[in-house]
């Protein structure tokens, strides 16, 4: 029951940060979902150090890392707006916006993942 709380805990604190970031920065590019972006990308760096630290062993316990991990990255990121929003840029035949969004949004993520890992390496 603990770690369900823990999840519960960090996934509301993560789901208000990402109102409050995409709230504040979707609305500054048109065709672009900044804040959706940075989000996803923040999330990325985020768990890549996360779970590198908590790998080492020594600077995380299990149940931090499932706060921090799966309850707040898992709160903070959006698979499912980054996909609406990605459906909604292919409705209205924005295939160029579309194109750019989903590609950037996975390279960058995958890069932010392996430099969050590379970063934890450095405590």
């Amino acid at each position: 029951m603990k770690q369900v709380v823990l999840v519960f805990l960090g996934g509301g604190f993560g789901s208000i940060l990402r109102f409050l970031i995409s709230k504040a920065y979707n609305s500054h590019l048109q065709h672009f979902f900044l804040g959706t972006f940075l989000v996803n990308i923040i999330g990325c760096l985020l768990i890549g150090f996360i779970l590198g630290i908590s790998a080492r062993g020594n600077y995380l316990t299990p149940n931090q890392t499932l706060l921090l991990s799966t309850g707040f990255c898992g709160g903070f990121t959006t698979f499912s707006t980054f996909s609406y929003e990605g459906h909604s840029l292919l409705k209205t035949g924005e295939l160029f916006q579309f194109s750019i969004y989903t590609i950037l949004s996975i390279v960058i993520g995958v890069i932010a993942i392996a430099l969050g890992l590379w970063l934890s390496k450095m405590l």
